[in-house]
């Protein structure tokens, strides 16, 4: 196995650091495990996190050899949950100057069996036989939460042959790489050899001096060979306390071995023999530790300061942006598009000043202060720009017993809410005025839809339950064969099927008493499916919630246009999209910010609300004449009144 470290032209950046780890078995008990390979790339570096990178392997490679009774995959993970209790715990402490800037991968190979993950902006390829592979286009790393940090997820692991050559790339790298074929020009390497492709990079010279960032590359080969390491374009030397230091420690050691000075004697001045008393070894050690000491208080102080100054400039920048904001608020009556510009300028304000907010309490109390004032005056502005209400103590309209019926999903009629539990038996009805029951019935229901004072519940694959004047009746679905039905809606009695998979709406017209005709595709043939998303709702035209909480709008079997949401709190992770026909609003739950959000149907905010007591949002539920909102919260039934 041959590895090679390019680093493209480190120390071009200021606030850009990066580097590669490579680390082979020492010992019998390491080899279990295999050989560690690891590359970082850290953006706006303040000057406490010179030495992020170098730490943060350190963690990984420590915890990776000490784990050596069990597979390369296992060690693996369990050094990566130690690398994300290491960078809670700082972020925790208040350094989250990271988050956001990092960019690192891990490799582990034994025997040509790999395993690898990545965080940030990093690409791995797999070049063989001539041609180059993607390989982690399926690592879906999952979006991290500040506490508990996760930035470590996922692992994907293969088997790789002799010849093969693996690259993991920067991005500015990896985009230079491709631009110019590279990776396509190395893969035709036939031998690989080190000349050869250095002959390759040697040809995009001029290109190559003008990036920075690293490409590893692993050579898949029987014999072991030493790694080679090439800095393109060399960085200056380092400030090194050991440099300029040395010379005086070994002053201080041949004095230590002469303990003995004398002076020669001159009769004619009669000057007796005098001898200078022997030098403590353990007095000049400690002259030594208190010299250092003192230089690293003065050097942590220096150090402090300029931290400080760059927060200040920090700090004032943002007054900036705010100080623009305000002016665009003052024009936001005669000029529509000035409160647009205020909502982004305000937006990034809010971004920029939450890693401050974070270290306030570490900072002077004057300076600190000045921080959390500001933050105060752009949530206000945020708050009020993005019609978001924050509710203290919501109306509570209903508590369940646990022991009587847990719900899951809801649905609600212009007289009743109805609730049920894929996971459970039984139906749950509560009226508008408080008073509820259990309805017996032996079924699990998936989803439900109100059809006047009716409901339907969709019970997978076809079946169908309605519920009217608290009778039963029972239909089913004519089926589509290979399609699996994931969510119901309807519109004037018409039930619409939403098959996520296929990102196909399957209609199914309404006959009479509660039957529904044969199933018919929705979409044109010729048009884009709605594969990427996560809800529907009909209203004559079909609203789509997408998995990147944008909504597309479909009308006549077509996708007309795609609403990307504008507003503060940015979307996380909208779970459910829901309107009626009668209303001219779209609704949003989002359990992961404890929040409901109103649209009008253009994309524009009307309302939202959020509350720290809307903990486990499950599902919600609309009035008839959208004035009132019913959100479930776990065992909980909260009241919203427009």
């Amino acid at each position: 196995m041959q590895i090679f470290e390019f680093h493209f032209n480190p120390k071009t950046k200021e606030d850009l650091i990066f580097d590669s780890f490579c680390f082979e078995p020492e010992n019998i008990y390491e080899k279990r495990v295999g050989s560690l390979y690891m590359l970082g790339l850290l953006k706006n570096v303040l000057p406490q996190n010179i030495r992020f990178l170098e730490r943060l392997a350190k963690i990984i490679k420590e915890k990776f050899y000490s784990s050596t009774l069990v597979k390369p995959e296992k060690s693996l993970k369990n050094s990566l949950k130690e690398a994300n209790d290491f960078l809670e715990n700082i972020a925790k402490r208040g350094d989250v100057s990271w988050l956001g800037n990092l960019s690192f991968g891990v490799i582990s190979l034994k025997s040509f069996e790999l395993n690898f993950t990545k965080v940030g902006d990093l690409k791995f390829l797999l070049l063989r036989k001539g041609g180059v592979l993607d390989i982690d286009q399926k690592l879906k790393l999952e979006d991290f939460e500040p506490y508990p940090l996760k930035i470590f997820g996922n692992i994907i692991s293969g088997k790789l042959a002799e010849n093969d050559i693996l690259l993991a790339l920067t991005k500015e790298v990896y985009e230079t790489f491709q631009s110019q074929n590279i990776p396509n020009e190395i893969a035709k390497i036939k031998p690989f050899d080190e000349k050869k492709l250095g002959e390759v990079l040697k040809v995009k010279n001029d290109l190559l001096s003008k990036i920075s960032g690293i490409c590893l590359l692993i050579y898949l080969s029987k014999e072991i060979a030493v790694g080679k390491r090439e800095t393109i374009f060399p960085q200056p030397r380092e400030f090194s306390l050991k440099e300029i230091f040395s010379p005086i420690v070994i002053r201080i050691r041949g004095l230590i071995k002469k303990p003995r000075l004398e002076f020669k004697k001159f009769p004619q001045l009669k000057i007796p023999k005098f001898t200078f008393p022997k030098l403590n070894k353990n007095l000049i050690l400690v002259l030594v530790l208190i010299f250092f000491l003192a230089l690293g208080w003065v050097l942590t102080q220096r150090e402090e300061k300029q931290q400080l100054e760059i927060y200040q400039a920090t700090l004032e920048k943002i007054q900036e942006k705010v100080n623009q904001a305000k002016t665009f608020l003052i024009l936001k009556e005669t000029k529509p598009q000035a409160k647009k510009e205020a909502n982004l300028l305000l937006k990034e304000s809010w971004e920029e000043i939450s890693p401050l907010s974070e270290i306030a309490p570490t900072l002077p109390s004057d300076f600190s202060n000045r921080i959390l004032s500001l933050k105060e005056t752009i949530s206000k502005n945020l708050y009020q720009l993005n019609k978001l209400v924050i509710i203290e103590e919501p109306e509570l309209f209903f508590e369940f017993n646990q022991a009587e019926f847990v719900p899951q999903k809801m649905a609600a009629s212009p007289n009743r809410l109805y609730f049920f539990n894929a996971f459970a038996e039984n139906l749950f009805s509560l009226t508008k005025e408080g008073v509820g029951k259990v309805i017996p019935i032996n079924k699990k229901f998936n989803d439900a839809v109100t059809l006047g004072d009716s409901a339907v519940f969709f019970e997978k694959p076809d079946q169908l339950t309605i519920l009217k004047d608290d009778q039963l009746n029972f239909s089913s679905l004519q089926l589509l064969s290979d399609f699996n039905y994931d969510s119901l809606s309807s519109y004037k009695s018409n039930l619409y099927i939403f098959a996520r998979k296929q990102g196909e709406i399957i209609k199914y017209p309404y006959l009479e008493e509660f039957q529904w005709g044969s199933p018919q595709f929705w979409l044109a043939p010729k048009a884009k499916k709605a594969t990427n998303s996560k809800s529907m709702v009909v209203d004559g035209s079909i609203w789509i919630l997408n998995k990147d909480n944008s909504i597309t709008k479909y009308y006549g079997g077509w996708p007309k246009e795609t609403i990307t949401l504008d507003i503060f709190p940015s979307p996380k992770n909208f779970s459910k999209i829901f309107t009626l026909p009668n209303l001219p609003y779209l609704y949003f739950l989002e359990p992961e910010q404890n929040r409901i959000v109103i649209l009008n149907k253009k994309g524009e905010i009307v309302k939202q609300f959020q509350s720290e007591k809307f903990d486990n949002l499950l599902d919600f539920g609309v009035s008839e004449n959208g004035k009132t909102i019913y959100l479930l919260n776990g065992l909980k039934v909260y009241q919203i009144l427009l």
